[in-house]
């Protein structure tokens, strides 16, 4: 009988007589110990060291998990600024990363901005210089035409989960080549912590395409290839050649492109999202996010999406995306697309979007006609932000264009003559690049603004009264998207599956906090959002037909997600027989 592919050669978990998990090592001695998910570290029992070539090689006293957790937490504490967190936790994800999760899990709202918005671009910046542990996969013109050998080269045999970035656009940053592998690492983090996805069963992956940031080519330390970006056909056949190679070694992985430019990524989305399960965070995430934050502002208004006049700053693949979804939410609550149309307003930095100007073509569908500004007054051909604010009557105003004080004072109190409660979302990132701050937002409107951001800012007190900024970050949709989508094994990740995931965060959050004011969920409750979000997905792609595993329908998805999520904890360790150790598909010892 052909045996089972264990997860990695190195290691392998199985469960005994009686049902309980261990974990057979093909390992020891030092080489256990710098293998990052099977180190225990202190926490190794004596009978485990002796038996695994340990003995000596630690302290004398063993530790359980929560004393090392408690340890770890204190030297964190230690760490004088953001950045220096961030690499603290960054070394300890490398030394021994069940206790990396075990701290995470326990510490995730203070944690989550240094692992990821905002602290996470100051990581990107200066990934050259704050390297120190190799992670994930790095395909380059270097090596793509070997890519079906690279990916031999992976530890682990059976990849679900892998998010990609060519980093051309850092939203707020832009083009930062070689370091954008920072945010793919982030991101599977919260995939972990936060949906539970094994980390076993996830890679970054780093498409270093080349960059043109002259600053990162003439830097002595820069880690990436030197040269130019790719781009057009050469760039498409570069993909071409890594999707091919993640289909023929793990055809059931999941994909999520990450910070394509706007130029490349609804081609990207397009060109493989049939081939494998695959969807772009940028577009589909920040739209679904976005959409669930507006229908729980307007429920909070006692009001629906419908009721609502809609503004959008900026027009690249988040504002885009988040169009798309408004628009689509419109649609599913009975308007037509001509009256969502009308809704809708988007603008760029040439002003709103309206045909008759020279577009991208991914921002045609949402260009309005010349009659709409038929009688507008306004001081050149094509409307402000401000004129539009104004024409149109918004009491929405969402703002994903990275440009700080975009919304500034007149914005403001215009949004506040339309409406009672005006919704001003400025959703962009870093913090630094943020549309308004929400205490200007909150005291420009005089208490009555609904605000929510993209990246973490404190709750507003005004009057005694406290306003809370909700955090629409993506980290309450994807890890739940990408969790329900592995379980289900779905071959294709639909629009309506996106859709529902927004749904079920906006009927998560007026359940659970709508009372208090809250729009969003706060971040400590993050798995509990992914449990709903995936059970949700799930439904959707059995409605879909996208999945085989048509079963899932009569269970409790909600319970089934549950007992399938990972959890950090340490599982026994016995030593397995080298000899029989697996090799990885195609892989040879001889080369």
């Amino acid at each position: 009988m052909k045996r089972k592919q264990p997860i990695s050669p190195y290691f392998d978990i199985k469960t005994d007589a009686e049902g309980h998990e261990y974990m057979e090592v093909y390992l020891e001695g030092i080489a256990l110990l710098r293998l990052v998910l099977s180190n225990k570290g202190t926490a190794f029992t004596e009978d485990e060291r002796v038996a695994l070539g340990l003995d000596g090689l630690l302290p004398p006293q063993v530790n359980t998990l929560e004393q090392q957790v408690e340890r770890v937490y204190r030297g964190f504490l230690r760490e004088p600024d953001p950045i220096s967190k961030y690499q603290y936790l960054r070394a300890l994800q490398e030394r021994a990363e069940t206790l990396f999760y075990a701290l995470l899990e326990r510490h995730l709202e203070e944690m989550m901005p240094i692992i990821y918005t905002p602290t996470v671009g100051q990581a990107v910046q200066q990934f050259s210089h704050l390297y120190q542990s190799p992670r994930g996969m790095s395909f380059s013109p270097l090596n793509i035409d070997r890519a079906a050998g690279v990916v031999r080269n992976f530890p682990w045999n059976d990849v679900r989960m892998i998010v990609a970035t060519d980093s051309s656009a850092i939203l707020g940053i832009g083009d930062q080549g070689y370091g954008g592998l920072a945010i793919a690492i982030g991101k599977l983090a919260l995939y972990t912590i936060g949906g539970g996805v094994n980390p076993f069963h996830t890679m970054p992956v780093k498409l270093d395409v080349g960059t043109d940031r002259l600053e990162l080519l003439n830097d002595e330390f820069y880690l990436g290839v030197r040269q130019r970006r790719l781009r057009g056909e050469r760039y498409l056949t570069f993909l071409d050649k890594f999707v091919k190679s993640i289909r023929e070694r793990w055809p059931r992985a999941v994909i999520q492109w990450e910070d394509l430019s706007k130029d490349v990524a609804f081609t990207v989305l397009e060109r493989y999202r049939k081939q494998l399960p695959s969807f772009n965070d940028d577009i589909q995430g920040t739209g679904a996010v976005a959409l669930a934050g507006l229908l729980a502002a307007s429920r909070l208004k006692g009001e629906s999406l419908r009721d609502q006049r809609i503004v959008i700053l900026g027009a690249g693949a988040g504002g885009i995306g988040v169009a798309w979804a408004i628009t689509q939410g419109l649609l599913r609550e009975g308007l037509s697309r001509e009256e969502a149309r009308d809704r809708v307003c988007v603008l760029d930095s040439g002003g709103l979007l309206m045909e008759g100007r020279t577009l991208e073509s991914y921002k045609q569908d949402y260009a309005q006609p010349r009659a709409k500004i038929a009688g507008w007054q306004i001081a050149n051909d094509i409307p402000t932000l401000l004129e539009t604010i104004e024409h149109t009557q918004a009491t929405v105003l969402l703002g994903l264009s990275g440009q700080a004080g975009s919304f500034n004072h007149p914005v403001v109190q215009a949004m506040a003559r339309n409406t009672s409660r005006p919704i001003i979302f400025p959703l962009s990132n870093p913090t630094s690049a943020c549309e308004a701050l929400p205490e200007d937002i909150v005291d420009w409107s005089e208490g009555r603004a609904i605000v929510a951001t993209g990246s973490p800012f404190p709750d507003v007190v005004r009057d005694e009264q406290v306003h809370y900024v909700g955090q629409g970050n993506n980290a309450f949709i994807f890890p739940g998207l990408g969790f329900g989508v592995i379980l289900a094994e779905c071959r294709e990740i639909t629009d309506s599956m996106v859709l529902e995931a927004a749904y079920a965060l906006a009927d998560y959050t007026t359940t659970t906090h709508l009372k208090s004011g809250r729009v969003y969920p706060p971040v400590r409750e993050l798995r509990d959002v992914s449990i709903r979000v995936g059970a949700r997905v799930i439904k959707q792609a059995l409605k879909d037909g996208v999945t085989s595993r048509t079963e899932l329908a009569e269970r409790d998805l909600e319970t089934y997600l549950s007992s399938r999520s990972w959890k950090p904890r340490y599982l026994p360790i016995v030593r397995g027989d080298h000899t029989a150790m697996i090799e990885p598909p195609g892989y040879s010892r001889e080369g």
